[in-house]
């Protein structure tokens, strides 16, 4: 008893209206909704082969991914004390391997060498409050619009990965980018089972079914796994109609002892050798403002999904919870798994009731035995996680009122910020359009004086971020 009010205590849990059984199924809810990072991070960065001809190899990046999860997790929730989940930014890794290996030329050492120096910059800036200051430079209507953007972002997510939404390759030649299921129609099993867990969890919500999201998350588990024994759809990876990544079937064995061979391999000087100290600053530079403002906007949309910002938006605590989070990208960087940041996926948890950071810890957990039992969360194939992650971004679009749509110089770069993050996979990107398009238009409105310095200094910073491409050139 003594010891269940020390963690009581300790986390806040009945000061937020909370309770430990909730805190422990909304961080089982929250890793389900992150655990397909494990299999696709190695995916992204574990295959391809740098200058040298070094490839990471799969099973070695999906150990160090979810070491570094779990230890970020629980690192995350005992210092910051929120159910926000830390594991390796979607986006970033994708900018590591492209860019930076495939485009750049770098090694894996050298690039995750750059990591570990984003991360440091990234602890710099939140240490000295910079991280917090810009923060509550930004005004209400764009918090409102990020929270709104994030949610719309995630929901694309979950429709993407239940192969309910599809790209229409370009050789198509139309106008049109995306589709509805295959030719427009659902026309797949996940798929199928996709729209049976969307309806399970939209019962579960609308009845308010205590952990309602997490008990659809094992029916529909339940459902893939009898689908997949009669229909064998198999993976994506065979036809088009299959399973994006996990398939659910049972396992054969439950893993054993994880290969963590590339953690530790890195080289923070080797890049600004091989590219060229001004090139390298630039590549950096994008590392970091991506990383300063993917995490920004991801904790201000989960605190206020949570309930947890105070009146004025800002979410109590906030430096201590960037610093950590800057933490991550030092850590994932050494680990060689690409930065660690906090994952908009938590918010699955958080509609699932968690309110503070022992559910991180036990999202942390999870994460660490997934290093040992990594067949036994495959069974939970990521069309059965989709469908809260709609769910959670149409709870989400609540935010929306927020803005005042009667004032256009207000409604444009809040829709900018809104739309572009879906359509361009990424928070920060949407961050940089609204910003930019923010002070621009207060600016036409007569309103200039307003506008706080550092949004002019911040758009400012977008604007060379989003030409970096030119600039690499014209350094080339």
């Amino acid at each position: 008893m003594a010891t269940a009010t020390a963690v009581d205590k300790f986390f806040h849990i009945s000061e937020r209206g909370s309770t430990v059984g909730t805190e422990i199924r909304g961080g089982i809810v929250t890793f389900f909704a992150m655990a397909y990072i494990v299999l696709l991070n190695p995916l992204i960065i574990g295959t391809g082969a740098d200058r040298e001809g070094t490839v990471l190899g799969i099973p070695q990046v999906a150990a160090a991914t979810a070491l570094v999860a779990g230890v970020m997790s629980i690192l995350f929730g005992v210092v910051a004390k929120y159910p926000f989940g830390i594991a390796t930014g979607l986006g970033l890794n994708s900018l590591v391997a492209v860019t930076l290996v495939g485009q750049q030329g770098l090694t894996w050492p050298e690039a995750m060498g750059l990591v570990v120096i984003d991360g440091i910059i990234i602890c710099i800036l939140a240490v000295s409050g910079f991280r917090t200051a810009v923060f509550r430079a930004i005004p209400d209507s764009m918090k409102a619009a990020m929270s709104v953007g994030i949610g719309m972002f995630i929901a694309m997510i979950g429709l993407v990965d239940a192969g309910f939404v599809r790209r229409i390759p370009d050789a198509a030649l139309t106008t049109v980018p995306v589709q509805l299921g295959i030719g427009g129609s659902i026309a797949s099993w996940p798929t199928f089972v996709f729209i049976i867990g969307l309806i399970i969890c939209g019962y579960m919500v609308t009845r308010n079914v205590p952990g309602g999201l997490f008990l659809g998350i094992v029916i529909t588990t339940i459902i893939s796994l009898v689908v997949e024994s009669f229909v064998g759809a198999g993976s994506s990876a065979e036809r088009p109609t299959g399973w994006s990544l996990a398939v659910p079937r049972l396992p054969d064995s439950f893993g054993g002892a994880p290969d963590l061979s590339i953690v530790g391999k890195i080289d923070p000087v080797g890049a600004f050798i091989h590219g060229g100290v001004i090139a390298t600053s630039l590549l950096v530079f994008t590392l970091v403002l991506a990383n300063f403002f993917d995490a920004m906007g991801t904790m201000t949309a989960l605190g206020n999904q949570a309930g947890l910002n105070d009146e004025s938006g800002s979410l109590p605590g906030m430096k201590r919870a960037l610093i950590v989070e800057g933490f991550g990208a030092v850590v994932g960087g050494g680990a060689s798994v690409s930065s660690n940041t906090v994952y908009v996926d938590s918010s699955a948890g958080i509609a699932d009731g968690a309110r503070t950071g022992l559910a991180n810890v036990v999202t942390g957990i999870l994460f660490l035995l997934a290093m040992f039992f990594t067949p036994l969360y495959e069974i939970v194939p990521i069309e059965a996680a989709a469908p809260v992650l709609v769910v959670v971004g149409a709870l989400m679009m609540m935010q929306v009122t927020k803005i005042d749509w009667s004032q256009f110089y207000i409604a444009l770069p809040a829709f900018l910020t809104i739309v572009t993050m879906p359509f361009t996979y990424s928070i920060a990107h949407g961050i940089g359009v609204g910003f930019i398009t923010f002070t621009l238009m207060a600016a036409f409105a007569g309103k200039a004086k307003q506008i706080h310095g550092l949004m002019w200094a911040i758009s400012i910073l977008f604007v060379i971020f989003f030409a970096h491409g030119p600039i690499m050139e014209a350094l080339a």
